[in-house]
């Protein structure tokens, strides 16, 4: 009988997508992980450094430097390489016309080696590059996932967690729409150990304060920046979020997170890539959850939607 391999690429191996090959090895997640990366030696490095530190982990992962070909038989392919940030400015959006032909670059040699497993997009502006990679891919949507909102949803339960000082897992709450500046949270939705935010605050005002919503929304934006603009990159915390979604794939644990995926009439929204929470098994995204939002929490997610919806002219022009 032959034994299924459980075996995953990353293309891009700077921080993130090394960061990325760490957390999956400490997890034991995986049997093989193939490290693809323009510059070899660096792969090379990495590889050794990675294999290296093995012997303290729970089990004997296989790191080597990746071809192409490595995709045909990998049931996952994450995608981290990217277009240097941008040193000044913050919006994550001005990274997209470069980071177009590097995407159409890595689509093109996937396809090559008829990869048809699961796609998990890192690489920013997230929901574009999904969107993209979707299109260009010629995979079923839900083997297409982009990290989206992962990472926002821990930072936004972070910072309530330390106002209240509880387990960020106590805290049940989504960041949803555009990973970036027009990303919103529908706070009506959120609860703290099954009571709503609403009266967390109202019983807890002398540590919170009245209306403390639009700052924590402001944190939650600001907090790559924040780390960014202190040790050069964010890597620790995509890698975790990249290795969640894996996780709930790999063992089909019907997780809902929420990831960038495409609507298809879900939320009155169409043909668009955006972060919704959705639920997560061996298929990818199973089923997407539409939350009941009030009127004012829809308006901002349309806004969101229609921000990213701006890009597309441009997308579908590349993508032909």
């Amino acid at each position: 009988m032959k034994l299924e391999k459980r075996k995953i690429v990353i293309i891009g191996c700077g921080h993130v997508g090394v960061s990325t090959a760490f957390c999956l090895i400490n997890q034991g997640l995986c049997d093989e992980i193939a490290l693809i990366d323009l510059n070899e030696e660096k792969v090379l490095g990495e590889v050794l450094d990675l294999s290296q530190s093995i012997e303290y982990m729970n089990r004997n992962t296989h790191v080597k430097v990746g071809r192409y070909e490595d995709c045909e038989d990998a049931q996952i392919v994450i995608i981290t390489a990217s277009v240097p940030t941008p040193q000044s400015g913050n919006d994550r959006l001005k990274m997209l016309e470069p980071s177009l032909n590097v995407m159409k670059s890595i689509i093109t040699q996937i396809k090559k080696h008829h990869f048809d497993g699961h796609l998990i997009v890192v690489s920013n502006p997230v929901d574009l590059m999904s969107y993209y990679a979707y299109k260009l891919s010629g995979l079923p949507a839900n083997q297409v996932i982009g990290t989206g909102t992962t990472l926002d949803t821990a930072r936004l339960k972070y910072f309530i967690a330390q106002k209240i000082q509880v387990d960020p897992r106590s805290v049940h709450a989504m960041v949803i729409g555009e990973h970036g500046d027009s990303e919103m949270i529908p706070w009506s939705t959120v609860r703290i150990g099954g009571k709503d935010i609403y009266s967390v605050v109202q019983d807890n005002q002398s540590r919170l304060g009245q209306e403390p919503y639009q700052q924590m929304k402001k944190d939650t934006i600001q907090a790559g920046w924040e780390i960014f603009n202190r040790k050069g990159n964010t890597c620790y915390g995509i890698a975790s979020s990249t290795v969640g979604i894996i996780r709930t794939i790999l063992h089909n644990e019907n997780q809902i997170l929420p990831v960038s995926t495409l609507l298809r009439g879900e939320y009155g929204q169409d043909d668009l890539f955006i972060s919704v929470p959705a639920i997560i098994d061996r298929s990818g995204v199973r089923e997407i959850v539409e939350l009941r939002m009030t009127p004012q929490e829809q308006e901002e997610f349309n806004q969101s939607c229609q921000r990213l919806k701006s890009f597309y002219d441009l997308l579908n022009q590349w993508a032909l």
